[in-house]
């Protein structure tokens, strides 16, 4: 019972600090950038919340379980990806936007606009529908008497709610608390698990030498094919450019920046850490559902008091990645779809009530994914991870540092790796039963080819404007 306490008690505080922060919405900016009011420690916690997700937690606990350590080629995209968007954070806030569409169709267009907010609601969307997952398989690990299926729908339930109420301002507080149980949960749960699993030399001798290899079974192919998707998802984040675009200032998204890196490192780590000791353990050895790792010895493997800190951990990272990937497809559709093109004029409430709305329909389109498409949610996290990498993150990345690139490059290159990505996941899926890919080539490879390869022959062989490149790719620091 202390479990499902655990649990009930956590989302009825983050319900509770919704419900408060919901009667200060009532503005567009409200709601879908916190009133640009964020500081960097907000900023910190509710970026680390947001990157840290089922993903992290049933992905990342997949391949820990199966690969041991070289599991981190999987974060370590992410760790790469921070590192190179410090140097962008600055220049998001000062444009001033609401989306990343808004960005690229005042570089590129409105076509390009239409089309990176299309790949942005398939993959969001997708990545909601395996937080859903998650948070099925945590129900019904705490509470048996609750079925998968029903725990998907309770999570769908509360995730879309907790959106619905006051947008960017409840996930940005609340993910502070999320932030810090997250990181309390992870750094104090290692060592009791390495404790309990007998020390580490235990753990050593019990684990295959490649669990500590650089590449473990997979080889430098597979590991790099888990690391991409993962790399050019964090460059594009729409979640992390809604967060700068909320930054109190340009100086307040560039600190947050630093804090974040750390965190990330920090969490995934532990979290790698956490598979990684667990598989070790005869308890947990033959466990039939690997991506179940990281929840099943938080139950079973650990003192009552430590995993229940755990737990409430991983129900913060299922909550405020669902709740934040609901909220990025959502403002698409209303900001850069019905506002852009339907009713350019709609006011303060009717903007409110269609993004309510939009949560809604997307939050119900992302539990119909759950419960029939993928078979496994790594399988999922590396299918939404590549379209949006490939479709969306070499255009936008062009839009800071390449001044050539041009509206019709950007265009063709969001539009090839789409293309490309859904062929090869259909071509996996109708008639290589789901298990394999075209050629052995995993999605990334040939989506991200064809999507540089689209950006940079286009925009070479039609002519550039000057004056976009110019402002777009302009230090900050710069009066251009």
């Amino acid at each position: 019972m202390a479990y499902l306490a655990t649990v009930v008690i956590y989302l009825l505080v983050l319900i509770g600090i919704s419900a408060w922060l919901g009667f200060r919405v009532k503005t567009q900016e409200d709601f879908m950038v916190a009133g640009r009011s964020l500081t960097w420690p907000i900023l910190v916690g509710t970026l680390l919340a947001t990157w840290i997700g089922s993903g992290s937690i049933f992905g990342g606990g997949t391949l820990g379980f199966q690969q041991g350590f070289a599991a981190l080629w999987q974060p370590a995209g992410a760790w790469l990806g921070i590192a190179v968007i410090y140097f962008v954070a600055g220049r998001a806030r000062r444009f001033g936007e609401f989306t990343v569409p808004d960005i690229m169709e005042a570089r590129y267009g409105v076509v390009a606009r239409v089309l990176a907010t299309v790949a942005t609601v398939i993959s969001y969307t997708i990545i909601v529908s395996y937080q859903f997952r998650g948070g099925g398989r945590v129900l019904n690990l705490v509470l048996p008497q609750v079925s998968y299926e029903q725990g998907v729908f309770v999570t769908f339930l509360f995730a879309t709610g907790f959106t619905v109420l006051a947008g960017l301002l409840s996930v940005a507080y609340t993910d502070i608390a999320n932030g810090i149980v997250i990181l309390a949960g992870t750094l104090i749960a290692v060592p009791y698990l390495i404790h309990s699993a007998g020390g580490w030399e235990a753990v050593r001798t019990s684990l295959p030498p490649s669990h500590f290899s650089l590449f473990g079974d997979m080889g430098p192919a597979k590991a790099l094919a888990v690391f991409m998707p993962t790399l050019f998802l964090l460059l594009g984040n729409a979640n992390m450019y809604q967060r700068f675009f909320a930054a109190r200032d340009e100086r307040e998204a560039r600190r947050s920046v630093v804090g974040w890196v750390i965190g990330v490192m920090i969490v995934e780590t532990l979290v790698i850490a956490l598979a990684v000791v667990g598989s070790s353990m005869p308890a947990f050895s033959g466990l039939a559902l690997p991506e179940t790792i990281i929840p099943t010895v938080a139950r079973h493997g650990l003192p009552t008091a430590v995993g229940c800190l755990l737990l409430a951990a991983i129900v913060a990272i299922i909550v405020s990645t669902a709740d934040s990937f609901l909220l990025v497809p959502a403002t698409n559709l209303v900001r850069d779809v019905y506002q852009r093109f339907v009713d350019p004029q709609a006011t303060q409430r009717q903007i409110l009530l269609y993004s309510r709305i939009a949560v809604l329909v997307l939050g119900l389109v992302a539990w119909t994914i759950a419960r029939t498409t993928f078979r496994g949610i790594l399988q999922a996290v590396l299918a939404a991870y590549s379209i949006y990498g490939a479709a969306v993150t070499p255009a936008l990345l062009a839009v800071f540092f390449w001044r050539r690139a041009t509206a019709a490059g950007a265009s063709a290159s969001i539009l090839a790796g789409t293309l490309v990505w859904l062929v090869w996941e259909v071509a996996r899926i109708l008639f290589l039963g789901g298990d394999r890919y075209p050629f052995d080539l995993d999605t990334i490879y040939p989506a991200l080819l064809a999507s540089f390869a689209a950006l940079v022959a286009v925009s070479l062989a039609t002519r550039a404007d000057p004056e976009r490149g110019r402002r777009f790719a302009a230090d900050p620091a710069s009066p251009a």
